[in-house]
C-alpha cells in the first residue's frame, strides 16, 4: 500500500538535480582596457547579485572611473565581459545597447539636476526613455509616469518637496532627487561614481542609507565608488578595491579591517595578497 509519504517523496534522481545558479545583476569576466600602452584595467573579475550594495574602493587613477565607462559601454574594453542579467552588453548592437543601457542608473558627484526645475521634473527624467519625445518635449507626461515618479521621491522621503525648486534644497536632498531619478527609470544596476564625496557627514550617512535601503527593497544591484573607507565598511555588502588596475580585495565589508584599507592606498604589494 502507497502512503502519503512515499507519494509525496521525490525519485532520487530528481531529488539529486541541483538548482541553477541565480543570475548575476552584473558579472564583469577578465575585463581589460587599455590606453596605448597603459593598461588601466586588467583582467577584472566581479559579481554583483540582485539587491547587493558593493563598495568600490582605490586611490585616484586605479582604474574606478573606467570600470564604470566599460559597464555602460561608454568605453569598449580591449578585452573579456560584461554581462547584465547574463547578457554580454559588448555583443549588443546600437537599438539593443540603448533598451539595456536604461537598466542601468547613474548617480554622480556634481546631482547632474536641473536647478530651476522642480524636483518632480527632474524625477520625470528618468521616464525619458520609457516616454514619446513629444511628450518629453511639451513636458506633458503620462499620468501614470507622474505617479512613478511621485512614488520615487516618496521612496527616498522626499515627497514633500517635490514642487520645489531642485536649486532650493540642499546637497544631501539633491542627491536623493537623483536616486529617485534612478528609480523612476526602473533601473536594475545602480553606478554611483563617489555620491557623497561633496556631502557633509550626515548628509553623507543619510544618502547611502537610501541608496542601501532601494538595494534591499527593489532587488537593484548597486555599486559605489567612495574614498571614505568608514562609510564603505558601515553601508556596503561587500568591498571592492582596485589598484592600478587591477582588483586586489573582494571580501565582505565586515571583515575588512584598517590593516586592509591601509595596504590599498599605501601603494606597495602587500595589497596584492589581500583576496
Amino acid at each position: 500500500m502507497r502512503t502519503a509519504s512515499s507519494l509525496l517523496r521525490l525519485p532520487d534522481a530528481i531529488a539529486a538535480v541541483p538548482l541553477p545558479a541565480p543570475v548575476a545583476a552584473l558579472e564583469l569576466v577578465g575585463v581589460s582596457k587599455f590606453y596605448g600602452s597603459t593598461a588601466a584595467l586588467r583582467d577584472v573579475s566581479l559579481r554583483i547579485d540582485p539587491g547587493e550594495v558593493v563598495a568600490l574602493l582605490g586611490p585616484s587613477g586605479a582604474g574606478k572611473s573606467t570600470l564604470f565607462r566599460c559597464i555602460s559601454r561608454l568605453a569598449e574594453a580591449d578585452g573579456g565581459k560584461v554581462l547584465i542579467t547574463g547578457q554580454d552588453i559588448g555583443a549588443l548592437d546600437r537599438r539593443a545597447l540603448r533598451e539595456q543601457r536604461q537598466s542601468i542608473g547613474l548617480i554622480f558627484q556634481q546631482f547632474n539636476l536641473v536647478g530651476r526645475l522642480t524636483a518632480l521634473a527632474n524625477v520625470l527624467a528618468g521616464r525619458l526613455g520609457h516616454t514619446a519625445t513629444w511628450r518629453v518635449v511639451s513636458r506633458r507626461f503620462k499620468h501614470e509616469d507622474r505617479q512613478i515618479a511621485l512614488a520615487a521621491l516618496d521612496h527616498v522621503r522626499l515627497l514633500e518637496r517635490a514642487y520645489q525648486r531642485a536649486d532650493s534644497l540642499s546637497g544631501g536632498q539633491q542627491q536623493r532627487v537623483a536616486i529617485a531619478r534612478v528609480l523612476a527609470q526602473q533601473s536594475r544596476i545602480v553606478l554611483a561614481d563617489e555620491p557623497v564625496a561633496s556631502l557633509d557627514p550626515a548628509s553623507a550617512e543619510n544618502v547611502l542609507e537610501v541608496l542601501r535601503d532601494i538595494a534591499r527593497e527593489r532587488g537593484i544591484a548597486v555599486l559605489c565608488s567612495l574614498h571614505q573607507t568608514d562609510l564603505a565598511r558601515r553601508h556596503a555588502d561587500r568591498i571592492v578595491a582596485v589598484r592600478a588596475g587591477r582588483v586586489v580585495l573582494d571580501a565582505p565589508a565586515k571583515s575588512v579591517g584598517l590593516a586592509d584599507i591601509d595596504a590599498i592606498y599605501r601603494g606597495d604589494t602587500a595589497a596584492d595578497d589581500l583576496g
